[in-house]
């Protein structure tokens, strides 16, 4: 990166190397010159010109950079070819002595033009009638003024025998470069003008060098007409490869110092062309005027000068009113587009360059990026740690994001950067880069913390919107989360499809708890050492009208993406204790003694969860120990308000079990921060147990049960298939044991009937 980065800036420079070169060659040749050989001098503009073509092409034909500033650089690049046309014209015609001629100075005239047309395309003051008439009137009063200043004052010292098409052609060409000069100081006045300051007021030093060979050719002797018709083109193409330079200096580094924008003598043209007019009707009418009348015109001409001195104080006045509105008006900006804890860009300008580099149909990548599981940091050690981590990640964002890419906080945890490439694999090494440089441990406070970050990455297609940009890029950060976070995730069209999938299966499942599509099977959980029916998870099952039944793989992941989690998860809650209820009132004392109920961490999350449990067991006439809640170990470890939901049912007598124990990266951590009841050994530790080939999972099948016994906690083994796993699993100490071998998911009616089986026909 850093040697890619050289090479760009040593091609950046390589134009004013050439130019500098050769005006220094020039300048070498005019002092050893012996007066033959002229044509050797005049070589040197060409050659410079042809840098300077190369330095604005380079910036014009980017397309990193904004629209203004592509179409400036490219329409100087323009100009700088008409030069050099002129350029060339000037070495054929060297070794003749004819004077300077309109044919001669036409490419030169039609370069200037050119240059004052991209001038005239920039922010030059109010964009109204009004503004464009002011700039107008500014340019013409100092036409006019250099008009006259060229007309008596230059060609009065033209030695005689210079004809009329050498004057014309020198007029025009010192005229149009005192234009050149004026516009180019009101574009380097203007406030958040797209074109650095500096490199504009460098660019002055090409109409300063047409004005001044202007009068040279017309009012110089030989020695001075031969300097400055040899260093015309090297000194122009020094001026803009000088200004190119600059210009991909501050956009290549945007945080450097940017030279401020303040009036100069160049704004105040205008009025020197009206003061300087004045001097000359002075002096011309004293020649020929008695003294009453060249006092009238004397007095008219000090009214002029009283009226310009005046609107020079007042316009004083309005400079010290402007730079305090001005600097509060950047200050304004800079905040509105800034994330005021990290630094970075905010959404409101990330969105902005996003639509910006697309309706300029340039390339664009999305990549969104969102911190794993920060909510546990920022709940478990305070927001105060969590927004020093925020601000540590934007700080690895803006270390490992090139010049060309724009890293941007969105909100919360949620941040981005924004590509210059629609290149599948350029997107895939920035979100690999991104990826490694998050995956190191971070020094917060006295804590080290790992914070890995799931990222999608969203490549702008044809059309494309920068709000479906950002869209595809979120689904695509999902689908990483989804895939096990830590990971990039590129989005591809068919998800696009999927969660259009989801969300119309979200909300088919929101009417479905409405009119009552759902209903419960009961999966008996036994005791294996007597054959005897000890409880009964709850499952929940959907019958679709249309679609037929529903796998829960299906709608409750939908359920938990959509948050319909929470009333599916109350819905069943109610269900499984009316059921439980009503087997207490038809069975008695044959009826288990309590329910399974998995409950989600959405649900743990809401404040009234432990009131909504104490109202559902006291409208059913239930104990809080006739409900064990089954929780998942990433829902244990979501934060702070879902441990004191744990603790507060705890407290109340609801029996907590730990669903899919062993699955998890801190089972043993959370046995002493949880108020655990139930350890659920996972199915996939009883998985190929009864053969004894699996060393590993009978280890942890067997810690596990010695390790409930020792805590004083209860173990149930997950997904018994075989008879040879329960035998095993039987030997191992477990009591309590459910699946398919036993029963499968049954429903309401039929697990009642267990209730009165035979405890040897429950296990046969």
């Amino acid at each position: 990166m850093v040697t890619a980065g050289r090479s760009r800036a040593a091609a950046g420079l390589t134009p004013l190397l050439i130019a500098g070169a050769v005006t220094a060659a020039v300048c070498l040749w005019l002092l050893v010159q012996t007066g033959d050989g002229v044509l050797i001098g005049y070589l040197g503009g060409p050659i410079a010109l042809v840098g300077a073509v190369y330095g604005c092409w380079r910036i014009g034909s980017s397309i990193v950079v904004s629209r203004p500033v592509r179409s400036f650089w490219r329409q100087l690049s323009h100009a700088s070819v008409l030069l050099l046309i002129g350029s060339c014209v000037s070495l054929s015609l060297s070794n003749n002595n004819a004077g300077l001629s309109l044919v001669a100075a036409a490419p030169n005239v039609l370069g200037i033009v050119w240059v004052v047309a991209a001038m005239a395309r920039l922010p030059l003051g109010e964009n109204s009638l009004l503004g464009w008439s002011r700039t107008l009137l500014d340019l013409t009063t100092v036409a006019v003024a250099g008009t006259l200043i060229f007309w008596y004052v230059v060609l009065s010292y033209a030695p005689p025998g210079v004809d009329l098409e050498s004057r014309a052609a020198a007029g025009t060409v010192g005229v149009l470069g005192l234009v050149a000069l004026a516009i180019i100081g009101k574009a380097s006045v203007m406030p958040n003008a797209p074109i650095d300051a500096l490199a504009l007021r460098l660019l002055a030093g090409a109409p300063i060098v047409g004005a001044t060979i202007a009068v040279v050719l017309i009012a110089g002797s030989d020695g001075p007409r031969l300097a400055m018709s040899v260093l015309t083109g090297p000194l122009v193409a020094l001026s803009f490869a000088a200004a190119a330079w600059r210009q991909r200096h501050v956009l290549a580094h945007p945080s450097a110092d940017v030279a401020r924008r303040h009036r100069s003598m160049w704004d105040l043209l205008p009025m020197l062309g009206v003061v300087t007019t004045a001097a000359l009707v002075i002096s011309v009418s004293s020649r020929e005027m008695s003294g009453r009348e060249r006092a009238v015109i004397v007095g008219a001409a000090l009214i002029v000068v009283c009226v310009v001195a005046r609107q020079l104080l007042g316009l004083r006045e309005n400079k010290r009113l402007l730079v305090g509105i001005r600097t509060q008006q950047v200050e304004l900006e800079r905040l509105a587009m800034t994330d005021p804890l990290t630094g970075l860009a905010n959404r409101t300008r990330f969105g902005a360059a996003l639509e910006e580099r697309l309706a300029g149909h340039r390339a664009a990548t999305v990549l969104l990026i969102d911190i794993d599981d920060f909510k546990v940091i920022n709940d478990t050690m305070g927001p105060a740690l969590g927004d020093q981590l925020l601000y540590q990640v934007a700080q690895r964002l803006r270390n490992n994001s090139v010049v060309t890419e724009l890293p941007a906080r969105l909100g919360g945890d949620e941040f981005a950067v924004l590509l210059d490439a629609d290149e599948i694999d350029v997107a895939e090494d920035a979100a690999a880069r991104i990826q490694r440089a998050l995956s190191e441990p971070f020094r917060v406070g006295e804590e080290r913390l790992l914070a890995h970050a799931s990222i999608g990455v969203a490549v702008a297609g044809a059309g494309d919107s920068a709000d479906e940009v950002l869209r595809n890029a979120d689904i695509a950060m999902y689908a990483a989360k989804e895939g096990g976070k830590a990971a990039w995730v590129r989005f591809e069209p068919r998800m696009r499809q999927e969660v259009v999938n989801h969300a119309r299966l979200g909300s088919e499942l929101h009417n479905a708890i409405i009119r009552n599509e759902l209903f419960l099977l009961y999966q008996p959980v036994f005791d294996i050492a007597t054959g005897r029916l000890h409880g009964a998870e709850a499952l929940v099952r959907w019958k679709h009208p249309a679609r037929g039944f529903v796998s829960p793989g299906d709608f409750i992941p939908v359920a938990e993406r959509s948050g319909l989690i929470v009333p599916l998860g109350a819905w069943v809650l109610r269900e499984a204790c009316r059921q439980l209820a009503a087997w207490k009132a038809e069975y008695g004392p044959g009826a288990i003694k309590a329910i399974n109920v998995n409950v989600a961490v959405r649900q743990l999350r809401e404040s009234g969860f432990v009131d909504e449990v104490a109202a559902v067991l006291a409208e059913y006439g239930l104990l809080p120990g006739n409900l064990v809640i089954e929780i998942t170990e990433s829902s244990v470890a979501d934060g702070r308000q879902v441990r004191e939901t744990l603790n507060a049912l705890h407290e109340m007598g609801v029996r907590l079990a730990l669903d899919d124990f062993g699955t998890g990266q801190s089972s043993l951590s959370l046995l002493r921060a949880f108020p655990v009841d139930v350890l659920k050994l996972d199915k996939s530790f009883v998985d190929g147990i009864a053969d004894g080939e699996d060393r590993g999972r009978l280890a942890v099948a067997a810690a596990v049960a010695q390790l409930a016994e020792y805590l004083g906690l209860s173990a149930v083994a997950e997904g018994i298939e075989s008879e040879a796993q329960l035998d095993r699993l039987r030997d191992m100490g477990y009591r309590l044991g459910q699946g398919f071998f036993m029963a499968k998911p049954l429903p309401a009616n039929e697990a009642g009937a267990l209730m009165a089986a035979d405890p040897v026909s429950v296990i046969n």
